[in-house]
């Protein structure tokens, strides 16, 4: 048996495949047994009292993230880049300030996950 960690949406399963070995024809065998999930992937999480959180208004893939921490922002400045149903949409700034930057390029996220907070 050898072992392998899966990626699945996010998801990390530790995966035990037997090797077949032989030249006869193949049989039919279990090919995988799933045990349980592999610590899964922390969700980044705002810092307290930061500002007012950003949060994806559905779910979705960050494509880029527009600021950096620490940036100035006026309101209607595009912050991120998130990817729908193959659909870009830039989230915007609702108020001018200081951004803390809590995704990344390349994060999967659920519908109210924090992306940035402004102060």
């Amino acid at each position: 048996m050898r072992k392998f960690i899966i990626n699945v949406n996010g998801n990390s399963y530790e995966v035990e495949v037997e090797e077949v070995g032989g030249t006869s024809a193949p049989s039919v065998a279990p090919v995988a047994q799933v045990s349980a999930p592999a610590q899964a992937p922390k969700k980044v999480a705002a810092p307290v009292g930061s500002g007012d959180p950003v949060k994806a208004p559905m779910p979705g893939t960050v494509l880029d993230v527009k600021v950096t921490n620490g940036a100035k922002v006026n309101e209607g400045d595009v912050l991120v880049v998130l990817e729908a149903m193959k659909m870009e949409n830039d989230i915007k700034a609702p108020k001018a300030g200081t951004v803390t930057v809590v995704t990344s390029k390349g994060s999967s996220v659920n519908t109210g996950d924090v992306l940035v907070t402004i102060a």
